[in-house]
């Protein structure tokens, strides 16, 4: 039992101060004030005050109090440790901010307080839990800047290290790239709320959560040197960059949020991607959704649509090409005819296809099977599925050496 100080006022009188323990949870929430903190206290993630208030609506879970040194007791609501995952989704999915407070040393050892700290904020766009996602589909965060009558726009999967970066200067087309990515998170600068775009329509109507991010998010020295540093290139042009002054604050502000919410290196955040909107074709929201290219177009499902009726994929990762493929059209005609040869090299070569198709079956999703061994979230499971899909790799190499379409000759060369 944790005891409670007193202190007097000018009177002389005692006054109630918090507990130690409810002291160190304000002095760390104090920090994270938009998001709800768990706090672990042993077997349970605690929640408090406010916090306890709105995640005990959110979750539909007892309303308790606890003791903190005050005349009244706190609002208090708690989960256990070991099916956290479960009201972790539940609340990202109402568009929360969580941030995970963990006991980071062993209490036998500890001198008073158990020092806690926050380990990782998720959000809808940074969840890792396999269960939660789609694995047909990417889970992206987005950042958008407006500056100047252009927008810049980066674009990040942390589940599998996908990192895109373009330019925009109408809000048709950013509208278009959002129904493109149908992200499940948006931060941004303030200055887009006055760009025209419908911020209400994007939160309702795409179930999308938006947050406008400080303004020092958007420097560009910090930018410029947060992108340096961690793709580790003496200047922007190496990163394909230098045209891109936009989108370079868009990805570096993109860079820092990522750090400042995972807390760890993102090393699986290994390469960036620039893009032209002009490289693939255009296609409007409405457009999209009448041509019914991944879902239909009244129940809002995958079967029935176009990818529906191609997706035959062995993989996780081949879904999520395939369904980029659809939303994506190519329109420059070498890369069309690249794709072509391809495919028909495939189809005319059953015996190869087949055996190919029979190796890629046992893999696993490797993406996001690689970003869990970079946030230190893999159990030995995940690591021997690691091993097994690794183990069909040479066989599928083997099996592309006689290729000779140029597509899979360069796939040939990379593996």
């Amino acid at each position: 039992i944790l005891e409670q100080k007193q202190i007097r006022d000018k009177d002389g009188n005692k006054m109630a101060v918090f507990t130690p323990m409810m002291q160190q949870y304000l002095d760390i929430k104090e920090q994270y004030k938009d998001c709800i903190m768990f706090y672990r206290v042993g077997d349970f993630y605690e929640m408090f005050f406010d916090d306890a208030l709105k995640a005990s609506k959110a979750l539909e879970i007892t309303l308790t109090g606890k003791d903190c040194g005050q005349e009244e007791r706190a609002p208090m609501c708690g989960v256990p440790y070991h099916s956290v995952e479960g009201y972790l989704n539940r609340l990202v999915q109402k568009g929360y901010k969580v941030a995970i407070c963990e006991q980071v040393e062993d209490p036998k050892f500890a001198k008073g307080i158990v020092k806690r700290e926050v380990v990782r904020i998720v959000t809808p766009g940074t969840n890792l839990n396999m269960q939660a996602l789609d694995e047909s589909k990417n889970n992206y965060i987005m950042c958008i800047v407006y500056i100047g009558d252009h927008f810049g726009l980066a674009v990040a999967d942390v589940t599998t290290g996908d990192y895109f970066v373009t330019e925009l200067d109408e809000s048709r087309k950013l509208l278009d790239e959002i129904a493109k990515f149908s992200p499940s998170e948006i931060i941004c600068n303030e200055s887009l709320y006055v760009s025209g775009i419908d911020m209400d329509d994007l939160k309702n109507r795409l179930q999308i959560t938006i947050y406008a991010l400080d303004a020092w998010y958007f420097d560009d020295h910090a930018c410029e040197r947060v992108l340096k540093d961690h793709f580790k290139t003496a200047s922007l042009e190496g990163l394909g960059l230098g045209d891109y002054n936009c989108g370079m604050i868009s990805a570096g502000a993109l860079m820092q949020y990522l750090y400042e919410t995972q807390k760890n290196d993102l090393a699986h955040l290994s390469r960036i991607t620039c893009y032209t909107t002009g490289k693939y074709m255009l296609l409007d929201s409405s457009s999209r959704r009448n041509l019914e290219l991944c879902e239909t177009l009244r129940e809002k499902q995958k079967r029935g649509s176009l990818l529906w009726v191609l997706d035959k994929t062995k993989t996780a990762m081949g879904a999520r090409m395939l369904r980029s493929f659809v939303e994506q059209p190519l329109i420059e005609k070498d890369e069309i005819l690249k794709r072509l040869d391809a495919v028909e090299e495939l189809k005319d070569n059953a015996i190869c296809r087949e055996e190919i198709r029979e190796y890629l079956a046992p893999v696993y999703d490797l993406e996001r099977l690689i970003s869990k061994v970079t946030y230190q979230s893999a159990n030995p499971r995940d690591m021997i599925a690691f091993r097994s899909s690794l183990e069909m790799l040479p066989h599928i190499k083997y099996i592309l050496g006689d290729m000779t379409s140029p597509l899979l000759r360069e796939l040939y060369e990379r593996l």
